[in-house]
């Protein structure tokens, strides 16, 4: 089975209710959790690379990773560039292999925004690949996204009817509350996300596929782990699941989960060197860190996302 398209993915999943998970990628562990979580629960998913994450490993070896992953599972797997800020790096993806891209334009000025994914739109289109675009600005820090919180946006529904028309883009990240990186929330904050923001824009774009960024959960018993074994993370603070899921019941289609992964690979892997001390073959730290992705990523498909045996 070769990569799919996020474009039927959406269509199934705004009919049905639920949200596809777009988990970040940056090796091979976390790669091997996700999809085999992926397909135990018969889930499709969608594999994100940032351009961090790409300077990081490399486009060939990601992409080849990925094509492993599916010849492995046998499952439907969308590989996303998360969080483009250029023509040149979304058309390198799209050259690339890939199906699906983002173009952030979202720190330019509205007819900038439209300009730049219009181009994108227009390239990618012509290659079969599927655009995301973005309105509003998340704050927080995600490799090279950072935007303090004075300087986050909340989208516009008198907006996105306009810029979704002229751009011809495929799905729309908004932002409604969520944030990029573990650090979402003061201590004593009580999350909220904008649901009458989302509810507008669903009205405004009927059976318009609508993405979430920023919106891991910053699962407790991780924090504490790290916490535990030598880490200094009190303040972290996420999205509330049944926030997630009740979001995923209505316009959005695509959920991004990045930092819950990370936390939960660190997690492992400081425990195990807590109580092994004296190891140093990565197999032995990297394995756990590897289930810890897998059980994460089964949760989240379960329920928060509600895509189990939608494949």
């Amino acid at each position: 089975m070769p990569l799919v398209s996020t474009k039927e993915m959406f269509a199934k999943a705004y009919a049905g209710g639920y949200a596809i998970g777009a988990f970040n990628v940056n090796n091979m562990e976390i790669i091997q959790g996700i999809t085999e979580a992926a397909a135990e629960e018969k889930a499709p998913i969608i594999l994100q690379v940032s351009s961090g994450a790409r300077n990081y490993a490399k486009h060939v070896y990601l992409t080849k990773l990925v094509e492993a992953a599916i010849a492995d599972t046998g499952m439907p797997i969308a590989l996303h560039l998360d969080h483009g800020d250029t023509f040149e790096l979304c058309k390198s993806c799209i050259d690339g292999g890939f199906t699906s891209v983002m173009i952030d334009g979202s720190h330019h000025s509205f007819e900038e925004n439209i300009a730049l994914t219009k181009k994108v739109v227009e390239y990618a289109h012509a290659h079969g690949v599927t655009v995301e675009g973005e309105l509003g600005r998340l704050a927080g820090i995600e490799d090279d996204v950072n935007v303090s919180d004075e300087d986050a946006v909340y989208t516009d529904p008198d907006e996105v009817q306009e810029f979704v028309e002229r751009t011809g883009v495929d799905s729309l990240a908004i932002a409604i509350g969520t944030s990029h990186g573990a650090y979402k929330f003061k201590p004593g904050q009580n999350p909220q996300l904008r649901f009458d923001i989302l509810e507008e824009i669903g009205r405004r774009l009927p059976n318009f596929p609508i993405v979430l960024h920023g919106a891991s959960s910053v699962v407790p018993e991780y924090v504490e782990m790290i916490n535990k074994n030598g880490g200094a993370m009190p303040d972290a603070i996420g999205i509330p699941e049944d926030m997630l899921r009740k979001a995923a019941s209505m316009a959005v289609c695509k959920i991004n989960i990045d930092s819950d992964l990370r936390l939960a690979m660190t997690a492992s892997i400081r425990q195990h060197f807590a109580s092994n001390p004296d190891h140093f073959d990565p197999r032995q730290y990297l394995k756990p860190a590897r289930e810890n992705i897998k059980n994460i990523v089964r949760h989240k498909l379960v329920s928060v996302l509600g895509c189990n045996g939608k494949a």
